[in-house]
């Protein structure tokens, strides 16, 4: 099986040593790493500001977190974001859903077609994603 996908907010709770987070999501990336991880696409260029704009100290981070960064988007990426952003636009039509979750979504699908996510925001993915596998909270 694949790399674990590590979330946007996990990465920045370790690169920005988060006083509430970053120890746990540490310790956590720490014990997941002999199983592989890996970034989204998606969440390299979220991170994009926290490095100001710098994608090769971006890439020295993740080197030295042992996150991988340059697993391709797939097809199948593409159909399980398509599904899931289908969903969404449904549930936000009829008044159910508030929030614009297109990162999400595209971070949950590049996660299901892997071993699963490391996030902090189980409920933004599980709706969407309902087998996703989730580890963290």
């Amino acid at each position: 099986m694949t790399a674990w996908v590590v979330d946007t907010c996990v990465v920045l709770d370790v690169f920005e040593n988060d006083p509430q987070f970053g120890l746990t999501s540490a310790r956590l990336l720490e014990r997941l790493l002999p199983e592989g991880l890996v970034a989204s696409p998606v969440t390299v260029i979220e991170l994009g500001a926290a490095f100001d704009g710098d994608l090769a100290e971006e890439k020295r981070f993740f080197d030295k977190a042992g996150i991988s960064f340059t697993d391709p988007w797939t097809s199948a990426d593409t159909e399980a974001a398509h599904a899931a952003w289908s969903a969404y636009v449904a549930a936000k039509r009829s008044g159910r859903e508030r929030k614009r979750a297109i990162a999400d979504i595209m971070i949950g699908a590049f996660a299901s077609n892997r071993r699963g996510l490391v996030t902090r925001n189980a409920p933004d993915f599980k709706k969407w994603f309902p087998g996703l596998k989730l580890v963290g909270g």
